[in-house]
């Protein structure tokens, strides 16, 4: 057991944490902060995607542990972030949002690539997309959707 001290969404955090607790773990378990899902666990489906100093990553592979002195970000940090809030808007409107298991991962995704990337190309947002598994829209109107806010 070690104790980290990390920054999720802005609030220094101090935890304990085993060993092998991923972040995923920290962040839904011990931070109640569920808008990040567990689907895989082995980084594939992107539903567990944060930031992490800036960069987006599958927290089921990232331990705890790793996240000391680090800056950590869920979708709910990004409520007031204007780009998520065109993505959120864009998705409602253009039907990018199905089930919603994915919608979280890829929210946070978008939102790390349009914050480095203001104008990607369709191939830079494919791209993008290719790290986050939806088995319900076919990733068209995902696709559409990320267009959309580009444009608003």
């Amino acid at each position: 057991m070690s104790t980290i001290k990390v920054k999720v969404n802005g609030k220094l955090v101090e935890a304990k944490v085993e060993g092998n607790m991923r972040l995923l773990d920290l962040v839904r378990d011990k931070l109640n902060l569920t808008a990040t899902k567990e689907g895989c666990s082995i980084g594939e489906c992107g539903a567990c995607t944060v930031l992490m100093n800036g960069e987006a990553v599958c927290s089921c592979l990232v331990l705890a542990e790793q996240c000391d002195e680090a800056e950590v970000t869920t979708l709910e940090g990004l409520n007031d972030n204007p780009v998520t809030q065109k993505l959120q808007k864009a998705f409602i409107e253009k039907g990018g949002v199905q089930c919603g298991f994915c919608t979280p991962g890829v929210l946070v995704s978008a939102t790390a690539l349009l914050t480095k990337e203001p104008n990607p190309t369709e191939e830079q947002l494919k791209d993008v997309l290719e790290g986050n598994m939806c088995r319900c829209t076919g990733y068209q109107p995902i696709l559409d959707s990320i267009q959309h806010a580009l444009k608003s």
